[in-house]
């Protein structure tokens, strides 16, 4: 055979390869995206099951899902597939599909298939706290099995995150982005449900009594975290079984002669109130302060050590109230209304009773206090015996909790350990926060009970970067929706009746911003007039505070300007729970106009 003719032979014998192996690696990636599409619908599926609370079908669908993931990771992990990986160009789109199909049946069988298989062990009806006590076994055998699970998907998101994407085909890329982000909130997710179940066994007194020291804050006089505490009792469990006792209020604790310690920045912020008055305990947004004061001043005041603080407010318990149904007051606290106050109470009506038709139906704040106590003490009651869906309670404490209207803190510092990493625990410091968090916190200066109408709104602008930094402005309108005569209209209780020096029908507010880490705060306005303002740092985050004052039906902006913000991801903002849904507060993300 000649060698012009060997040559061409040979060529197309090699581009008959190549056709060979193209048509091969279109079949098997035919199957592997058939597969992979099927998977996403099953998980689809799976997560319904679970959220209905059906373990059988979610076995089952778990079950297809592993078939799916297996023939896809068996169609990638082919001969042909495997030296099509190691071609020029096409290689690094093989071997990212490779990855997926890999990671998908990484995920199936050692993520979502030990989840499912912890769902079905755990029986939701008896694990919630109750009169009776709870089963607390299934949520302690839980933990070791969501920590293996959250360990596998993190391990797979990190595969993924290993890929350049840079060099791949669109179709490839995208997919490939898409993964790694599910990936990544699934690991969060697991990891998340692992953590909660290493501690709640212990924390429900699985091994001994738990005594929880229960604050009730009152949005009608804003605190950075929520209202002030008004209502406080002891919550006991001992093996799920829950009690309350030792109920009192905030101000019959009184003043505290020696206040108790706060760390040098956050006194500098808020003031020595904070360890005096247990109403004030919650002046900063930190929550881990707030109940390690709280704490201390209940230990002082009745030598009474307990396990944690649990806070709560009126909107939380109507999530609640959503589910176990409507309560009925006792005698002893219908003695203490008037007919204009309704005795049964439903997730639709606390919030405007507790908040604001308190203080016209009863004049006394002594009686207001009992009236707080007798509805704490009747909504933990019908918990403790067992009303309600407990997988709609979940939901609704899930919901308190997204919304930082329930907190919580633990004096194990094992456990705190734990909490801190997540909202529920409220901390303005924690390593968990996101680099480039915001945080908008309010504080009454009124002395009296008129946040019930005011409304607020809370926006992020990302402004024209400066000398090479990224700047954002975080943006607070403020309005007053309190009647024009609102002077007389209302309560003095409610009014403060000029008091401490704001006239009656207004409402003074500390405005408190908080931005990420090592940023500074450049500028402060209030409707757009450039003003001065109160700087501070706490935990190496910079604080801007400065007050307004909103008369009835007036509006106010004040506008804090961030710079030097070295965080290139996303911001967010978190905002001080009031009267309004945390999501009607906060806006949308807004970018200015730039050159």
């Amino acid at each position: 055979m000649r060698p012009t003719v060997k040559v061409l032979f040979s060529l197309g014998l090699f581009l008959l390869l190549l056709i060979v192996l193209a048509a091969w690696t279109g079949a098997k990636a035919s199957v592997i995206q058939q597969e992979l599409q099927r998977s996403n619908i099953l998980i689809a599926h799976l997560q319904q099951a679970v959220l209905d609370n059906n373990p059988d079908l979610a076995a089952q669908k778990v079950d297809a899902l592993q078939e799916s993931t297996k023939a896809a990771r068996k169609a990638s992990e082919d001969p042909v597939w495997v030296i099509a990986s190691a071609m020029p160009w096409i290689g690094p789109n093989v071997s990212a599909i490779s990855e997926v199909a890999r990671s998908a049946d990484d995920v199936a069988t050692l993520g979502l298939k030990p989840l499912v298989e912890v769902v079905g062990t755990i029986d939701w009806s008896t694990l919630m706290p109750s009169g009776s006590g709870a089963d607390l076994s299934s949520i302690e055998q839980a933990g070791p099995r969501l920590a293996a699970a959250a360990h596998a998907v993190s391990a797979s998101a990190s595969r993924l995150e290993g890929i350049e994407t840079g060099g791949l085909l669109g179709e490839i890329a995208e997919p490939l982005v898409d993964a790694r982000n599910q990936l990544r909130t699934a690991g969060k997710t697991l990891t998340a449900a692992g953590d909660a179940a290493g501690i709640a066994a212990k924390m429900m007194g699985s091994s001994e009594p738990r005594r929880y020291l229960l604050l009730i804050q009152n949005n009608a006089e804003v605190r950075a975290s929520g209202g002030i505490p008004t209502a406080l009792a002891v919550l006991t469990l001992d093996k799920g079984k829950m009690e309350m006792s030792e109920q009192t209020t905030a101000n019959a604790l009184g003043r505290m002669q020696v206040p108790v310690g706060v760390e040098s920045e956050q006194e500098a912020i808020y003031s020595t109130r904070i360890g005096t008055f247990m109403q004030d305990v919650n002046l900063t947004p930190d929550f881990p302060t707030a109940a390690t004061t709280a704490s201390n001043i209940w230990r002082k005041k009745t030598g009474q050590t307990v396990d944690g603080v649990l806070s709560v407010d009126p909107v939380a318990l109507s999530y609640i109230l959503d589910t176990t149904g409507p309560i009925t007051l006792s005698n002893e606290a219908i003695s203490a209304v008037s007919p204009r106050l309704p005795s049964e109470l439903n997730g639709d009506n606390v919030v405007k009773v507790l908040m604001s038709d308190v203080y016209s139906a009863i004049p006394d704040p002594a009686h207001q206090d009992l009236f707080f106590a007798a509805v704490a003490k009747e909504i933990f009651s019908t918990l403790a015996a067992g009303s309600g869906d407990p997988t709609g309670l979940f939901e609704g404490i899930k919901r308190g909790v997204d919304g930082q209207r329930i907190l919580l803190w633990s004096a194990h510092a094992e456990e705190q350990r734990t909490v801190e990493k997540y909202p529920v625990g409220g901390s303005v410091s924690r390593e968990s926060i996101p680099a480039a968090q915001y945080g908008v916190y309010f504080n009454d200066g009124t002395g009296a009970k008129m946040d019930y109408y005011v409304k607020r709104t809370v926006q992020l602008i990302k402004e024209c970067p400066r000398d090479g930094y990224e700047q954002t402005t975080v943006r607070v309108t403020s309005t007053n929706t309190a009647p024009a005569d609102a002077a007389t209209s209302l309560p003095e209780y409610v009014t403060g009746g000029g008091t401490f020096g704001v006239p009656a029908g207004s409402v003074e507010t500390n405005v408190i911003a908080y931005g990420p880490v090592q940023a500074n705060v450049e500028t402060a306005k209030v409707d757009g007039e450039q003003t001065g303002f109160a700087p501070y740092l706490h935990s190496n985050r910079p604080v801007g505070v400065l007050a307004i004052r909103l008369a009835p039906g007036e509006s106010r902006t004040v506008d804090f300007t961030f710079g030097k913000i070295v965080q290139q991801t996303e911001p967010n903002v978190v905002v001080t729970p009031g009267v309004q849904d945390v999501k009607d507060v906060t806006l949308p993300t807004a970018a200015a106009l730039c050159d």
